[in-house]
């Protein structure tokens, strides 16, 4: 494993987990069973204080849909960079049963994935996100809540600013 943190708690025995070098675990983290993660070329990175219900897959990779003369199966020659992008969940974050993370998502710290969610889309910091495809459902917090969650949680240097979180979910929105 890339890097496995401090308290985790992962049931191999019932998992898959492909590029296992790939995968950055950080501490405190609980992965149910008949979790599926793949990547080869991209990394994923699961932050600290997560939760993640059973049946969860993430995968990093996609095949190439535009190359005339090959079969989108060849294998990885026919890969372009872009198409496998890294994973990030950035943590305090819980997800329900059967979540699916596709390529080149970020989940923003402190967010909720609804039971059976796709996404593939990355989503800003403390969203409940459900759907297939996933969608920011609500925010858990008002950015004043936030601001005081963090404050009793984090250490000022690891804190969002009150800027940094308009600014995310306004990119968000004018994104949907």
């Amino acid at each position: 494993m890339g890097h496995c943190g401090k308290n985790v708690m992962i049931k191999p025995t019932t998992s898959i987990f492909k590029g296992i070098e790939n995968i950055y675990i950080d501490d405190n983290v609980r992965i149910a069973r008949y979790a599926t993660i793949y990547t080869t070329r991209a990394k994923v990175f699961i932050g600290s204080k997560t939760g993640i219900a059973p049946y969860l897959k993430i995968i990093t990779g996609n095949h190439r849909i535009d190359n005339i003369g090959h079969f989108m199966f060849d294998g990885d020659q026919n890969k372009k960079p872009d198409d496998d992008k890294d994973v990030i969940i950035e943590g305090d974050s819980w997800f329900g049963i059967n979540v699916t993370i596709l390529s080149g998502v970020t989940i923003g710290r402190g967010s909720i994935i609804a039971a059976g969610a796709v996404v593939t889309k990355s989503c800003p910091p403390y969203s409940i996100i459900g759907g297939i495809p996933a969608k920011v459902l609500k925010f858990r917090f008002t950015i004043e809540e936030v601001m005081e969650h963090e404050r009793k949680l984090y250490p000022e240097s690891k804190r969002f600013s009150k800027t940094d979180l308009i600014n995310q979910r306004t990119k968000y929105i004018n994104h949907e």
